[in-house]
């Protein structure tokens, strides 16, 4: 990104978030300089984002802006998402179709083993497994997504810098996604996290997942607000549910009550939609206006938008499925049909 230092500068003045960040860019018609000339940040917030960068580049932790062709596509069309995220391990995760799946902390260990299982199809269907990396139902779907072989398994997004792990007792689980998978965050490096970070990071998760999958969850849980910021992107939402005596059925069996989420028994309900779907791809594989158009000459995303007359959107929804299925192949400047 160019002027990373003076976005991360903007972007880390006292209460600029993805909002004011936009807006100010804005009526300095994209000039970050003069942005920060008008707003005349300390000598201490400079020295401190310099720090940042400094121990960014020690971690081998990478800044990814919203313009930069490995941000996360589902993310990047979410209203008011981060702007600058930050990343660590295997980025090429970040360009994989994903699901979502959260509950509660305190998870049973039958809903823990569920979870775990149903993680590793996901995997092993080519799907990357998005969660919070905390304890319980998160760190099942880890797990249970890191239990299949390859790389590019899971994503874990956290709250604080994506360089402080918490909790720490899923030390040598954040490793391991480090070797297998990647970690980000819209925090700065080195950010320990406070309670309302966790809300931030919660938007982020059902952000980045195609569709989401809840399990136990209270009814005013994290994990809730999670599935409902999902259902306000418009994804499509799962629920398993649990004993209606148990107060971690409440939160998806009030959603399947109300019919926002699909009902999830089991790993054979969930893969028969994924069938129909399956079957959906190899049409758009065999008779695909995005495909007609590719040869060996790379065509950007814009590009393909303007010849067949669709949407960034849906370009970038088919182009992932055409990528998974080894039909296209994505360039430095666009994407050549394989």
């Amino acid at each position: 990104m160019k002027n990373l230092y003076e976005h991360l500068l903007l972007l880390r003045s006292p209460g600029v978030g993805a909002v004011t960040y936009a807006y100010t860019l804005h009526q300095f018609n994209g000039d970050v300089c003069a942005a920060l000339d008008a707003l005349k940040p300390s000598t201490d917030l400079r020295d401190a984002v310099l720090r940042e960068m400094d121990t960014a580049a020690k971690l081998n932790i990478e800044y990814i802006s919203d313009d930069d062709g490995r941000y996360p596509a589902m993310l990047r069309l979410t209203k008011n998402h981060p702007p600058i995220i930050t990343a660590r391990g295997n980025i090429e995760t970040l360009s994989r179709a994903t699901v979502s799946i959260v509950g509660t902390r305190h998870a049973t260990a039958i809903g823990m083993n569920f979870i775990s299982d149903m993680a590793a199809a996901f995997v092993d269907h080519g799907i990357v497994v998005v969660s919070g990396m905390a304890i319980g139902t998160d760190s099942a779907a880890h797990v249970g997504a890191l239990r299949s072989n390859g790389n590019a398994n899971t994503i874990a997004v956290l709250a604080g810098g994506v360089d402080y792990i918490w909790p720490i007792e899923n030390e040598s689980l954040y490793y391991e996604i480090l070797e297998r998978g990647a970690v980000i965050s819209d925090m700065p490096v080195g950010f320990i996290p406070k309670g309302t970070n966790f809300v931030q990071r919660n938007r982020i998760i059902a952000g980045l997942g195609e569709k989401l999958i809840l399990s136990e969850a209270d009814l005013k849980s994290g994990s809730m607000k999670t599935a409902n910021f999902a259902i306000q992107y418009g994804r499509k939402v799962y629920a398993i549910p649990s004993h209606p005596a148990d107060s971690r059925g409440a939160g998806p069996n009030s959603l399947i009550r109300s019919g926002v989420a699909i009902l999830c028994q089991g790993t054979e309900d969930f893969f028969i939609d994924s069938k129909i779907h399956d079957e959906n791809k190899k049409n758009i594989g065999s008779d695909n206006s995005i495909l007609e158009k590719l040869g060996t000459v790379p065509l950007s995303e814009s590009v393909l938008a303007e010849i067949v007359g669709k949407n960034i959107s849906e370009i970038k929804r088919e182009l992932v499925i055409l990528e998974l299925q080894g039909l296209v192949q994505k360039c430095d400047t666009g994407y050549i049909r394989v």
